[in-house]
């Protein structure tokens, strides 16, 4: 009996290394799978505690990436201080008094909470269920009512608003929703609180460890943290230029990476689990 019991065991351990999935190593992305994003849509933002690469969304908030595109070119954010900064949630900067009570001599832009989505908007679907598509339009991670429900709207397009994960910029405001000037604040961490709440124009492709490396506080001790340099990366002398280059999240590598990260959380999955690498040279 202890033979045939032993033999069993051998048999079931043998079948389960066979059976047991090997994992290789993700391919690391090809050529193909990075893109390089449009120099006058790239902030290059030199901190005292290093540099972060921003690339502004004009296809979703077209007047506040315009707005900070603007105030960048006049100098209107060099030496701006992060007055407002919580651990896990943003760091708040873009006020010329350094204190979240000012703004530029510009008007308030109004809100771009959401926006139309049509059929020429390069828009990769991650997840579709209950109604909804979650994917990305760039660097944005987006949530977007069905494409398919464009015939039946008058302009041919649908609803959709970017979400708030870690590294997304969102303007700041005062209680009006068209209250929003010059500040605006990185995110730390994923908040879904703010979605539709605030407008988000743009994200950060390189420097994650800068945002999250910014002193904290409210506001915090001084000296506070500071934006030294805020420049359009199309404005950058060629011969100082950074090379910045993004994975494209409409690429095959950018899916199969979704797809691994799906799997590997198994619960509570959301598209804010999905990190974009970035080369910066």
């Amino acid at each position: 009996m202890k033979l045939l019991a032993a033999a069993v065991a051998c048999a079931i351990l043998a079948y389960s290394a066979q059976a047991a999935p090997t994992h290789s190593p993700a391919p690391p992305p090809a050529e193909a799978d990075w893109r390089s994003p449009d120099p006058q849509n790239v902030l290059v933002i030199d901190t005292n505690k290093g540099r972060i690469i921003f690339e502004l969304a004009p296809d979703i908030a077209p007047l506040a990436a315009a707005r900070v595109r603007e105030l960048a070119r006049a100098g209107f954010y060099d030496h701006r201080a992060f007055f407002r900064v919580i651990d896990d949630f943003m760091d708040q900067t873009g006020d010329p008094t350094d204190t979240g009570k000012g703004g530029s001599s510009k008007p308030n832009l109004p809100p771009e909470f959401t926006f139309r989505r049509g059929g020429d908007l390069p828009f990769t679907t991650l997840e579709s269920s209950d109604g909804v598509e979650q994917g990305f339009v760039g660097p944005m991670p987006v949530v977007s009512q069905p494409l398919q429900l464009a015939a039946l709207t008058a302009d041919g397009k649908v609803k959709a608003y970017a979400g708030f994960c870690p590294g997304v910029g969102g303007m700041a405001r005062a209680e009006a929703p068209d209250s929003a000037n010059s500040q605006f604040f990185f995110m730390r961490g994923a908040t879904p609180a703010l979605d539709q709440k605030y407008t988000p124009f743009g994200r950060v492709i390189a420097g994650m460890d800068v945002v999250r490396a910014i002193k904290i506080g409210e506001p915090p001790p001084p000296p506070m943290d500071t934006m030294v340099t805020v420049r359009v990366l199309a404005d950058i002398p060629a011969a100082s230029r950074p090379t910045v280059r993004v994975i494209d999240t409409a690429g095959p590598w950018f899916r199969a990476m979704a797809a691994r990260v799906k799997i590997k959380k198994v619960v509570d999955y959301s598209i804010c689990d999905l990190d974009l690498p970035s080369q910066i040279k």
